[in-house]
């Protein structure tokens, strides 16, 4: 779907949607530069180019709702409304970060905010999900619960078992796969026969479509319909979101398995150019208006990182604090 065919949003919806995927961008950009500086450590992966996904899912559910991420997730939790600061402090690493410090890059949590947090295995968020949704289901809860995964996580057996069950349980869940072609640096192509993710739920009965995660509004539009199912018919949806990371992997990916032909042309559909040239189309946004939402970003992105600076590290004898043993 492209800009020409989008209905006209108003001024003030469009500029948000744009501000808050400006707000991922920026924070992954600035957390390239901390990683060389050796203020982040370990493993590190970023979400540009899939600012659409965060923005249009997060903006179409409640806060009754709960979420379930992958090691990708630091543009979901700033787009559920995961303050950056908490954020940044978490991958610093300090007792201020989300998780007081202790899970870095790819496990930010907050109860708060029923952000579920992310998971360093591939897949693993998928029980996880369907347990969360089990629990508002006997609880005659009115929140559902959203399983982000990539596209890798689809050859996982937990994919598999998930759906399955939620399928015979008719669990309120919707599974969002952000399917950005490549599982690390395998291409869908060349580890799965069926590289139909949609008719793969199908099989199990539950209700599927393919969505351009490229495109804010139309992610928004497909997740609040799918919602909408969700709570009309008591039964699970799988969402596949078209989209593709512009960085590596992670910091450690040389990217050698794709070349800059097929990077530049994704670029060219970059979901914050798109919105902005709707915007522009519309006469809601010039120049100058772009600069102050700009300035407005950075702002708030340096105050994080001032925050984060600031922050203390957790003290070592706090090390076995919440740590159970049976």
């Amino acid at each position: 779907m492209s800009a020409q065919q989008h209905p006209d949003i108003t001024r003030e919806r469009g500029l948000f949607l744009l501000h808050q995927m400006l707000r991922i961008r920026c924070f992954e950009d600035r957390c390239v530069q901390l990683y060389g500086e050796l203020k982040i450590r370990g493993f590190l992966h970023l979400c540009n180019g899939e600012e659409a996904v965060a923005v249009g899912t997060m903006q179409s559910l409640t806060p009754e709702d709960a979420i379930v991420s992958t090691y990708r997730e630091h543009g979901h939790a700033i787009a559920r409304g995961l303050r950056m600061e908490a954020v940044m402090a978490e991958l610093y690493g300090k007792r201020t970060g989300s998780s007081r410090g202790r899970g870095g890059s790819m496990h930010i949590f907050d109860r708060s905010n029923r952000f579920y947090g992310g998971n360093a295995i591939v897949g693993a968020g998928l029980p996880l999900a369907i347990g969360l949704a089990l629990a508002q289901k006997l609880r005659h809860e009115h929140g559902l619960t959203v399983c982000l995964f990539g596209d890798g996580a689809v050859a996982e057996g937990e994919f598999h078992e998930t759906l399955n069950l939620a399928s015979l349980w008719s669990l309120p869940v919707l599974f969002v796969c952000e399917n950005n072609l490549y599982a690390m640096g395998t291409a869908v192509s060349r580890a799965q026969a069926q590289t139909d993710i949609p008719a793969k739920a199908r099989s199990y009965g539950i209700d599927a479509a393919s969505v351009n995660g490229m495109d804010v509004l139309e992610v928004e539009v497909a997740v609040r319909g799918a919602a909408e199912r969700i709570h009309r018919d008591g039964a699970p949806v799988l969402l596949e979101m078209r989209t593709y990371r512009f960085r590596a992997h992670s910091m450690f990916d040389a990217q050698l398995y794709r070349d800059k032909a097929e990077i530049e042309a994704w670029t060219r559909k970059d979901p914050i150019a798109l919105l902005e040239r709707q915007l522009r189309d519309q006469g809601d946004l010039d120049d100058n208006g772009l600069r102050s939402i700009e300035a407005d970003v950075r702002s708030a992105l340096e105050a994080a990182v001032a925050f984060a600076e600031a922050s203390p590290f957790p003290l070592p004898e706090q090390a076995t604090d919440d740590v159970y043993a049976a």
